[in-house]
């Protein structure tokens, strides 16, 4: 097994922990949050999935999926464009409203482009370093590596919350 046959199956088992996650529910459902300083469903996938397309845009200097396939009019979010949901307060979180669908959908199509992405790297590619701020400097792996943990900790939130909906 390569790296990249490593790091492809990794992202391979976030798609099947957001699927099973999101699959099924309501709008509401979705938009649920256990208190008013909580997280929604809706927002965890829409999140990690803004967080893991901006930063694979970032490392193959190509255009967003959230823009480049349209994904931010079909949102239609009161939001930047570019925002990401780092740093969201509950107001922020609450605005985050979106169907399974278009959650999936975008999900899907950024999911697509990481694969694509993560294929075509070389050992030389996975090396290169793209942040010199962080101590070690920070590589193309490990960049992957930081979004990964960051989607399944998310996605793990959103499989919690779908829990306690099915328990309501």
């Amino acid at each position: 097994m390569t790296s990249t046959d490593l790091l492809v199956d990794a992202f391979e088992r976030i798609r099947d922990a957001v699927h099973p996650a999101v699959n099924g529910l309501s709008l509401d459902d979705l938009a649920y949050r256990p208190d008013a300083e909580s997280n929604s469903i809706a927002w965890l996938v829409w999140h990690l999935t803004r967080i893991q397309d901006d930063r694979v845009a970032g490392l193959d200097a190509g255009e967003q999926v959230w823009t480049a396939e349209g994904w931010a009019e079909k949102f239609a979010l009161p939001l930047d464009p570019l925002d990401t949901g780092y740093g969201h307060d509950p107001t922020t979180v609450a605005a985050v409203v979106a169907d399974a669908r278009s959650l999936l959908g975008y999900f899907e199509d950024t999911h697509t482009k990481t694969l694509g992405f993560v294929r075509s790297l070389t050992e030389v590619d996975l090396a290169r370093v793209v942040d010199r701020t962080w101590d070690p400097p920070e590589t193309v792996s490990t960049r992957l590596v930081s979004v990964m943990v960051d989607d399944l900790q998310h996605v793990g939130q959103a499989a919690y919350v779908r829990g306690i909906i099915q328990r309501l």
